[in-house]
């Protein structure tokens, strides 16, 4: 269903957290992609290699507890920097290091201080831009892939060359020093965090749906990182490529999300955010079928990206549904949300990589089509009724 579209202004804050998620999307984007690499690297099981999937989903869980905290004591512009710092900690662990503790710790600490970073962000650009949030939360992921785009392509081409892919790793921190120097004084005014997030336990006014939604963010980022973590796996299983040569298929992925983003801006600004993300289900599993059938390196590629143009719109649209939906408090919201994602972020490839050591990576994918019909049957059966329905947008 269409609605009139929104007034949408950018202003140089909104620049800021684009960037600073941007910056993000380096380290997350480097260290999916190479995950295949230092499984090799290291010789160990795609499950023990699943351990730092769990690292990640742990630290994430631990900051998004910590998140609404932090945000009311030291403000949403402090927390996000404070982020962008921990990120490089965790990768200057992976990069100097192969040791299996070092580097499952190092995957985690990046993902943890992640959290600040993204969620935090998210929260400022929903209550800074108002109906204009999910466009906007849609847009800022659509800049970190820009970002994360690279980061595969560095890895796989560092990978074969004399400096070893680590060195692909240096992306972020040299990324994080020239966001800081070219845009470090710039913020949104910093407003009070709700009167109902001084409370203790849940706040009042999370109703039914409000949890359906957070299903549905968990189903849509358990499909994202099976994809960022595994992909390159089964491409190596089904056309033959070298890990080192496959870990490059993250680059058709972000590519796909890149352009996934572009073009679901504007959709965001016309259609309802439960049918736009319907439709960006039924994308992924069209391209999952491509990917998971094909045997070429060319189709899987072609596969991977279509697959990356559905799952493009589905982490912003799924979290815009959870604030949407949380009594306009946005940074609880986002920090719970921040929960069930790096939840999805350790279980989803987890059971993907023990499903791969038990029957095969080809038949671990099947897991793809079941999460995309559980987020689907969310959303249809958390749907408002016309009578609930309002001219506003993001239900």
């Amino acid at each position: 269903m269409n609605r009139v579209a929104i007034r949408f202004t950018r202003d140089r804050a909104t620049w800021l957290v684009y960037l600073q998620i941007g910056v993000f999307a380096t380290y997350l984007y480097g260290l999916s992609s190479a995950l295949q690499i230092l499984r090799a690297e290291q010789g160990v099981s795609q499950t023990v290699a699943g351990l730092h999937g769990i690292s990640m989903a742990v630290c994430g869980v631990a900051a998004g507890l910590a998140l609404p905290y932090l945000t009311r004591r030291f403000g949403r512009r402090a927390t996000t920097w404070a982020g962008l710092v921990g990120i490089n900690a965790g990768v200057a662990l992976v990069f100097a290091s192969s040791a299996v503790p070092v580097t499952i710790l190092g995957y985690g600490l990046a993902s943890g201080f992640g959290t600040f970073t993204l969620y935090t962000g998210m929260a400022a650009l929903s209550d800074h831009h108002g109906p204009a949030g999910p466009a906007a939360l849609n847009e800022a992921n659509a800049f970190g892939v820009i970002f994360g785009i690279v980061a595969p392509y560095l890895v796989s081409a560092a990978a074969q060359s004399a400096f070893g892919w680590r060195a692909a790793l240096l992306l972020t921190p040299v990324s994080t020093v020239l966001l800081a120097l070219a845009l470090g004084r710039h913020w949104f005014p910093d407003k009070n965090v709700e009167t109902a997030e001084h409370h203790e336990g849940p706040p009042p006014g999370f109703g039914w749906r409000f949890y359906v939604a957070g299903g549905v963010l968990f189903c849509c980022v358990a499909l994202e990182f099976t994809f960022n973590l595994w992909s390159s796996a089964l491409v190596t299983t089904r056309t033959g490529l070298s890990p080192a040569v496959a870990a490059s298929t993250l680059t058709a992925l972000t590519a796909g999300l890149a352009v996934g983003r572009f073009v679901g801006t504007p959709l965001a600004l016309r259609m309802r955010t439960t049918n736009l993300l319907v439709g960006a289900l039924a994308v992924t599993l069209a391209g999952w079928l491509l990917f998971w059938l094909s045997t070429s390196p060319v189709l899987s590629y072609a596969g991977v990206f279509v697959c990356g143009l559905g799952i493009a719109l589905q982490f912003p649209l799924a979290l815009a549904g959870i604030i949407a939906n949380s009594g306009n408090r946005p940074d609880r919201a986002s920090a719970i949300g921040s929960i069930w994602a790096s939840t999805a972020v350790g279980v989803g490839p987890l059971v993907l990589g023990a499903l791969a050591d038990a029957s095969g990576t080809v038949n671990a994918f099947l897991m793809v089509p079941v999460l995309i019909a559980l987020a689907v049957a969310g959303l249809v059966s958390s749907r408002p009724r016309p009578s609930e329905s309002s001219p506003v947008p993001a239900s």
